[in-house]
């Protein structure tokens, strides 16, 4: 899609600031599993944490485009901050905006977008995955409070974050329809307390903890939404998440794409450039093709939430699709770099671990599938048995 004067000039600030701020970091942070929180509070200050909110909120007003660009220029560079910031504005802020109240909104959301509180967003548990209505984590109501007792797990920056909208059943015989709620809790929260920090295989400077809730008590002013809307609230956030994460893998793509032409020209092997060969060429087209649906995919997307339409099919598909993508472009640009992509003194190696979890979290993959055929059957009048 065209992009208007303020949406070119938003992706020139975004590109400036990964360029000088997060590229030359981007290996040591991954390497020491360190957060980059100096990053974060520039972000913050720059007014890129509040890019898709009204600017009475401390946002840019720039909708979920902008938020798009935001991160594709972000995860050229570093998947971990982009993730980093995926989960505090994409999914806690954007839980808040969409469901929250006037008083919720003012009380967390300003300070979310100035990077003052870090959000996250609780969902998944040891035994609710992609069956995310199977949760056990219960809320009981205590007079003027709620009790939250269970687990959480994979919370990206649970182990840090000030803020974390958290789903908890309220009403087991109700399940998914009814039955969950979603509730804003606070790290100080008496009961709140934090787990394990994953060792995984890539995002390592993205945090990701489980938390766990020991009779802690919530102030009924922080439940978020309507009791037992919550199912409610997190799909709604997520069918906008996944178009965001479309445009992470976008952002990726690009840079292994760009990373990868460049080398085939400077790479000489039988006394010229390796892009003469035809076997080059042919996976650069490939590539650039792949991208090229990327971009069209996620862009469009973006512009029909921002439009406030419908977008559950787009964005399953942007999901599915751009994930797949991506991890295939970033694998044919190690190839063409040879024995020097398996280095880590390239950046793809470190692309290639971080781009393998896209085709899980946020609902993995198999499940874009099914709601992908769900929302196509729907249209024929029929609904699939479960």
């Amino acid at each position: 899609m065209e992009l208007n004067e303020e949406l070119r000039m938003l992706r020139e600030t975004v590109r400036d600031f990964a360029v000088k701020e997060i590229k030359p970091i981007a290996r040591e942070v991954d390497e020491a599993e360190r957060v980059p929180f100096e990053t974060i509070r520039k972000a913050g200050n720059l007014g890129l944490l509040g890019i898709p909110f009204p600017e009475e909120y401390g946002g840019a007003d720039a909708g979920i485009v902008g938020y798009c660009i935001l991160q594709e220029e972000i995860n050229r560079y570093c998947a971990s901050t982009g993730t980093i910031i995926g989960a505090h504005a994409q999914l806690c802020g954007m839980s808040i905006f969409l469901s929250g109240n006037d008083e919720q909104k003012s009380r967390y959301l300003s300070k979310l977008n100035e990077g003052k509180l870090l959000g996250a967003w609780a969902l998944t548990e040891p035994n609710a995955g992609s069956d995310a209505a199977s949760i056990t984590t219960t809320a009981t109501q205590d007079g003027d409070d709620w009790i939250i007792n269970g687990g959480k797990m994979w919370i990206t920056n649970g182990s840090f974050a000030d803020v974390i909208v958290v789903f908890a059943s309220t009403n087991r015989e109700r399940g998914a329809r009814g039955g969950i709620s979603a509730f804003i809790v606070e790290k100080d929260f008496e009961g709140f307390k934090v787990g394990k920090v994953e060792e995984k295989m890539g995002l390592r400077a993205s945090h990701t903890a489980s938390i766990f809730f020991e009779n802690c008590r919530v102030p009924a002013k922080n439940v978020l939404g309507e009791i037992g809307a919550g199912f409610g609230v997190a799909m709604k956030t997520l069918d906008i998440g996944r178009c965001g994460l479309g445009a992470s893998a976008l952002g990726s793509a690009k840079e292994a794409y760009d990373l990868a032409l460049h080398y085939s020209v400077e790479r000489q092997q039988f006394g010229r450039p390796i892009a003469d060969f035809q076997a080059i060429q042919i996976k650069l087209a490939e590539m650039r093709t792949k991208i090229y649906a990327m971009e069209q995919m996620v862009y469009h997307c973006a512009a029909l939430v921002d439009a406030k339409k419908p977008a559950t099919l787009e964005s399953s598909m942007v999901k599915l699709f751009c994930t797949e993508a991506a991890s295939q472009i970033i694998d044919e640009a190690i190839q063409i770099y040879g024995g020097m992509g398996f280095s880590r003194e390239v950046p793809l190696e470190r692309m290639y671990r971080d781009a393998r979890v896209t085709r899980i979290f946020e609902g993995t993959n198999e499940i874009q599938k099914y709601v992908i055929a769900g929302e196509e059957l729907k249209k024929l009048g029929h609904k699939i048995k479960m």
